[in-house]
């Protein structure tokens, strides 16, 4: 599976920004996703994930309530929606998928669960 992430770009703060990562191969549905930002000299940070075939969604408490992640499994893409965007929201922003399927929705935020990473996109928010 490849990945390739889009979508990133210069804002200001208070802006939303759309990001995209489209999928090669086939059964898409069947694989976790997720979103995860990292900036120089700091773990990568997961964002958002489903990792569950019921669509259960996972943030942390940092984006919660203005970042949103979806797919669109016919499209094979994940998006990651993000609102009333923050300077410290500034990072390179990653796209991943991952063969297992969990109800452990907690497991999702974690880099080590994923299998397959994008290129990353960069994110900056500033006036």
């Amino acid at each position: 599976v490849q990945l390739q992430a889009s979508g990133g770009g210069l804002v200001q703060p208070g802006d939303s920004l759309r990001l995209s990562c489209v999928a090669s191969g086939n059964n898409f549905d069947y694989y976790a996703i997720g979103w995860f930002r990292q900036v120089p000299g700091k773990e990568r940070e997961g964002v958002a994930s489903i990792v569950s075939m019921d669509g259960t969604t996972s943030y942390p408490d940092s984006v919660k309530g203005r970042f949103t992640i979806s797919r669109d499994n016919a499209k094979n893409t994940m998006y990651l929606q993000m609102d009333n965007l923050k300077p410290e929201d500034t990072a390179l922003y990653y796209c991943a998928a991952g063969v297992t399927l969990t109800t452990n929705h907690a497991v999702g935020l974690r880099p080590g669960f994923y299998d397959y990473w994008g290129q990353g996109t960069l994110v900056t928010v500033s006036s």
